[in-house]
Parts: C-alpha cells; structure tokens; sequence
C-alpha cells in the first residue's frame, strides 16, 4: 500500500494537469472577423495570439488564411508571418497575405501596406505605392489612412488634386481622443491654406 498510493497521487495529478491543460486549449475559440477588426484597430492581434493564446490557434489561423480566404485572417496570418510571430519569420509571404486581404477590400490591410511603404518598413520607400493604399483605406472612412494621407499630401507629395478629398475626410472624421482631433485640425488649417475658399466650403460637405 504505501507504494500504490503515492503512484495513485501522481497519476491522479498527471490527469489533473491534463485536464487544466485541455480546458485551456477548449477555451481559445477561433476569432470572430468583428474582434479581429477590433484588434487590429488597437493592434493588440499580434500579442493576443502569442501571449494570450499561447500560439494554440496558429493551425487555425493559416487554415482559414489559405483555405477559406478570409481577408482578416489572410491579414492576421500575413502579419504573424511578417514578424515571426508562432511561425518562423518570413517577410516576403506575410506581406503577400497582406496583399491578398487588401486585394479583398480590408481597410486595415490597405493602411498597413500604405504605412509599410511610406515608412519603409519590410520594404522600400515608394510614395506613390503608398499613396494608393491609403487612398483607397480613406475613401472607405479608415481615420488612421486619412490622416496619414493628408500628412503626405502636406510635405507636397501626391497630387494638389486630392486636397479637397482630404480635406472633405477628415471634415467629418469622428473621435473622442482629444490629441488625435488637434491633429486633425491642425491638418485642416494646412489643407486650407492652399486651396480657394469656395473649395473649402464644398469639402465641407457631410459625407453621403
């Protein structure tokens, strides 16, 4: 007896630890493309997957990335592969599925390249490249790809012609972060400045 109940005890805390361990991969639930949207908004997607979810999802998350072609998670995946994030780093295909989730219309895809190529980061500097994107993002009422876009219009890169774009985004651009709307004024000061008044007054215009 005294030999079978320490083995008793081990294995009875082998499967309680067995247990801990299957709630804990049970509890990590495939994100929903909302609380994708919502991380990447507060770009908290990278540490959420690695430091949260200890990386259990990362099969998950290419499955859905290559198979089911969902933009936020060709977006998640391409960014977990850009940075070495549960995979082996590899800058090249991380950015290509960030290519294909800006391909498929996700603003924070389209941002992020814009901002990647205006900053130079993983890839060259390209301005015009940049521009692109976030045009495209701003069109669609991503605040973070409007104010970058009139930051670049405003070292007088691009193209005079998008001033009033611009200027009409971030007009009627929402926030309740006090810095970002000094920013956004300060911007509208600046666009203003070079274009006629009764421009400013048509940019002025609600959104439709």
């Amino acid at each position: 007896m005294k030999t079978v109940i320490p083995m008793l005890i081990a294995v009875a805390g082998l499967t309680a630890a067995n247990n801990v361990q299957a709630q804990d991969v049970e509890a990590v639930q495939l994100y929903s493309d909302a609380e994708l949207i919502e991380m990447f908004a507060t770009n908290t997607h990278l540490t959420r997957v690695r430091d949260t979810d200890r990386c259990q999802l990362a099969q998950d998350i290419e499955a859905q990335a290559e198979l089911e072609r969902r933009p936020t998670y060709q977006f998640l995946y391409g960014d977990m592969m850009a940075w070495g994030i549960c995979y082996d780093r590899d800058p090249e295909l991380g950015l290509l599925y960030m290519e294909k989730a800006a391909q498929h219309g996700l603003l924070e895809a389209l941002e992020q390249l814009g901002r990647y190529y205006h900053e130079g980061v993983l890839v060259q500097k390209d301005i015009e490249r940049a521009i692109l994107y976030l045009r495209e993002a701003a069109s669609s009422g991503n605040l973070p790809a409007q104010r970058r876009f009139a930051e670049i219009l405003l070292a007088d890169k691009g193209s005079p012609y998008d001033y009033e774009k611009a200027y009409h985004w971030l007009h009627n651009a929402v926030t309740s972060t006090e810095s970002i709307h000094r920013d956004i004024e300060q911007k509208l000061t600046k666009l203003a400045e070079r274009m006629p008044p009764s421009v400013v007054e048509k940019a002025k215009r609600p959104l439709e």
